[in-house]
């Protein structure tokens, strides 16, 4: 059996260098850097598993285990309106580390999964009905 092809032409180590770049750029920013402090406390094992999450999601490489999913409703401190800064500050280290291709395509795939986790924060506040969760 073959393994499927890539979503588009990028190698792992270019994967390995944007998350590594972008993870760096997130500890030094006001907004996203205190809310990673509180869940991560390994940032290359942070970094190593968020990267094997995208070389399965672009390169379709196994080796990924987790839900990004569940690890983003659980993080209580992770708000839906934060996804926008944090999706500026990705595309600003695509943009920085790739061609303008490579940058567009991932771009719009994080994006996509990023409407994603958006949601599953929203349905975590959520109440059956729409009625918002007043804490």
């Amino acid at each position: 059996m073959t393994q499927p092809l890539a979503r588009f032409d990028i190698s792992a180590d270019d994967i390995d260098r944007v998350v590594t770049h972008f993870y760096k750029r997130v500890r030094g920013h006001a907004m996203l850097g205190p809310i990673f402090a509180v869940h991560v406390t390994d940032w290359p094992a942070h970094e190593a598993k968020v990267a094997a999450f995208w070389k399965g999601a672009i390169l379709r490489e196994p080796g990924y285990d987790g839900s990004p999913m569940m690890a983003h409703r659980k993080a209580s401190n992770v708000r839906p309106g934060m996804f926008s800064g944090w999706l500026a500050l990705f595309d600003e280290v695509l943009r920085e580390e790739l061609d303008a291709d490579q940058a567009a395509r991932w771009s719009a795939l994080a994006h996509k999964i990023g409407v994603s986790l958006r949601q599953g924060v929203v349905d975590r506040e959520t109440l059956a009905g729409g009625v918002p969760k007043l804490r």
